[in-house]
């Protein structure tokens, strides 16, 4: 490796990629960090330099970079099939893997379509919905209800029932209208009010809509426990238990986004199981194949597949397809990562390491500028501001967060802040002693951006 490779694979980058979720703009100061390799929990730039992958590449990364278990699953496959289309043809991975997922979900989850991505899949969910009720001759159910603040995806019907303003303002024009119903976020709640009633007193919001409305409503969409995107703010399962009775009662759809939270992030390898419900969709991708390839699933029940299941004539087939649906290379990937799962006993472990992030964290509850410090299994938030009472937010043009970012770069970790909420979300072969690295490092970027 030479001094300065660095820079010239900046430069040539820049030249040519368009980076998502980016003013492009900023890098005139900010430098694209270019990777050469990575390797369990660290990525390597073309100088050498580390940084400890503390958000797992986007929260899809499981069980380290560069896995050999996962590499190798792969290398195999790469030399029986590389793609075949699934319309008319099937293969080894992709039954084994709907046979694992229909396994390991929720009870009454028996059946599984694929797709390309988190986006992908919530459209095939709210599409499925949409088109069951229409089968069932309820054309007057067209409508979605979502939580504020959620956040769903970036095509346009993952869009149009996602919260987050900062995705969506621009967009509008192009999106349907969903039901926006206030978010059981426990980060409102009272002082002497646990988060389980709060939880459950912001759901007399949600019970009223669907008693008003529930005639035009296919389905409520949630992401189950941590609204991610939306600042990883967190709500009680007591929401969930309310909301799988309320939509049983009026014949409304539940769509779990499982896409962030699922396979072990907030605990157990489904969020749902810690309200024991089982949603009508579930939405998985992300970490399904461990972070090595894109690939999305939906889980759904046999009472919505019979909606569909009929003579060519009746024309109630759900049509809705991608190229790669089903990918072997992918649906291999996701059964190499399941299986760590077994012989690793990773829920488990990770039991014993989320307990060491907390004792880490603990400190910066008595931080002037930390208003919360909240956790659910592997994922940790730290929510910045300006003063603790009132809880008044730093103004958004400082950018506060992209300070802490920056810092932590400059020491190895990478952190990528939402706004000023600085989050921790690593694969799970992170090591106690790495912990206390990205803690201590999250830290003192935080001291920086606020002493400045």
């Amino acid at each position: 490796m030479k001094i300065g490779e660095n820079a010239t694979w900046m430069a040539r980058d820049l030249n040519v990629v368009w980076h998502p979720c980016t003013q492009m703009k900023d890098h005139e100061g900010l430098p694209v960090i270019p990777i050469r390799r990575g390797q369990g929990i660290w990525l390597e730039d073309f100088e050498g330099n580390r940084y400890l992958d503390a958000i797992s590449s986007w929260w899809v990364n499981l069980f380290g970079h560069a896995n050999p278990r996962i590499s190798n699953a792969l290398k195999a496959q790469l030399d029986e099939l590389e793609h075949v289309l699934l319309a008319g043809f099937s293969h080894a991975p992709a039954i084994e893997l709907a046979e694992q997922l229909t396994r390991l979900a929720p009870p009454g989850l028996t059946r599984c379509f694929y797709a390309d991505n988190g986006s992908s899949a919530v459209e095939v969910a709210l599409k499925m919905s949409f088109h069951f009720w229409r089968n069932q001759g309820q054309v007057q159910k067209t409508r979605f209800v979502t939580l504020s603040n959620s956040y769903h995806g970036e095509t346009l019907g993952a869009l149009a029932v996602g919260d987050v303003e900062l995705y969506k303002t621009t967009y509008k024009p192009l999106l349907m209208a969903a039901m926006v119903v206030a978010s059981p976020d426990c980060y409102a709640r009272a002082p002497d009010v646990s988060c389980a009633q709060h939880s459950a007193l912001m759901f007399e919001q949600m019970a009223q809509t669907l008693a008003e409305h529930h005639r035009e409503i296919c389905a409520v969409i949630v992401e189950p426990l941590v609204q991610c995107a939306g600042g990883m703010r967190m709500y009680d399962p007591a929401y969930l238990t309310l909301l799988r009775d309320a939509c049983n009662r009026y014949g409304v759809h539940l769509i779990a986004d499982e896409i962030a939270v699922g396979f072990g992030r907030t605990g157990t390898l489904f969020a749902c199981e810690q309200a024991q419900i089982t949603p009508d969709f579930l939405c998985l991708s992300k970490g399904l194949t461990g972070g090595y390839l894109t690939l999305s699933a939906v889980l759904t029940t046999p009472t919505v597949y019979d909606a569909f299941y009929a003579d060519y004539a009746a024309q109630r087939a759900f049509l809705h397809s991608h190229s790669y649906t089903g990918n072997p290379l992918a649906c291999r990937a996701a059964l190499a990562s399941l299986a760590i799962f077994d012989s690793d006993d990773t829920l488990e472990k990770n039991k014993v390491l989320s307990a060491h992030l907390a004792r880490a964290l603990a400190p910066l509850q008595e931080n002037p500028y930390v208003s919360e410090v909240r956790q659910i299994g592997m994922i940790a938030a730290i929510e910045l501001v300006q003063t603790r009472v009132p809880r008044t937010p730093f103004p958004k043009q400082q950018r506060r967060g992209l300070q802490v970012y920056q810092f932590a770069l400059q020491h190895g970790v990478l952190l990528r802040p939402l706004g000023d909420v600085i989050y921790f979300m690593p694969p799970y072969v992170i090591t106690p002693k790495e912990i206390d690295f990205m803690v201590e490092i999250a830290l003192r970027g935080i001291e920086h951006a606020t002493n400045s």
